[in-house]
């Protein structure tokens, strides 16, 4: 089956002219830009979802959504669990591709490069910042592993509470040794703009030399057609 409806991208692209001098400010510009249209239009559902690339053993891509949840000069960082699938691939071939896309705002952020684990510090710090149902669901859910039914989660998830109950202090729950975090070290970072008549604009930034998505000596711009 073909699907046939078609829909003009009525975006307004993204010229050299406008581009920000490094793929750190642009980025900050555009995630910015979607977070306000998430509060004002609403029609950005959850403007930090991202979308993470791996590959296995085999070669073969796989692809799921999280959250963004550290972003700054040094790359976007998630969180999980590292005996998750995801886990278990970075941890062979830490190769890795991720994006941000808002469909409403015709923009996308395509980053490619390695990932590079996230410190304990840097997880402590975040965990102990989720409420207590997000870290307790942490315990309790042994991530990408087979489960017969919903019935075992929610057992797991009490028994996890009962070990951990809530007192209202983020040490409430310890870190477990199994969660951590990555951080996209990022040798490509494309920006997406939609227009009209398919003819986008992709702007990316290519590494050259060492430094941070806000060292403008580490980065050449090109442009790629769409």
């Amino acid at each position: 089956m073909s699907v046939v409806d078609r829909v003009e991208y009525e975006g307004e692209g993204l010229t050299e002219a406008e581009l920000a001098p490094t793929p750190w400010q642009q980025a900050r510009r555009w995630v910015d830009e979607a977070y306000e249209r998430a509060r004002l239009v609403r029609d950005v559902p959850e403007p930090s979802a991202l979308s993470v690339a791996t590959v296995d053993a085999q070669g073969r891509p796989d692809v799921r959504t999280v959250l963004m949840r550290f972003f700054d000069p040094a790359g976007p960082g998630f969180v999980t669990n590292l005996e998750s699938t995801k886990g278990r691939q970075l941890s062979e071939n830490p190769a890795i591709a991720a994006s941000l896309t808002w469909p409403a705002m015709y923009r996308a952020i395509r980053f490619r490069g390695t990932a590079m684990s996230l410190s304990r510090e840097e997880v402590a710090g975040y965990f102990q910042s989720r409420p207590w149902g997000s870290r307790i669901s942490a315990w309790a859910s042994e991530q990408s592993r087979v489960i017969e039914g919903r019935a075992g989660l929610e057992q797991a998830y009490a028994r996890r509470a009962e070990q951990f109950p809530d007192r209202g202090s983020p040490d409430d729950v310890p870190v477990p040794d199994f969660w951590g975090g990555y951080r996209v070290v990022a040798d490509e970072v494309e920006f997406w703009g939609g227009r009209r008549n398919r003819l986008h604009d992709r702007l990316v930034f290519v590494r050259t030399g060492e430094g941070t998505l806000d060292d403008a000596v580490a980065w050449r711009i090109e442009r790629r057609q769409p």
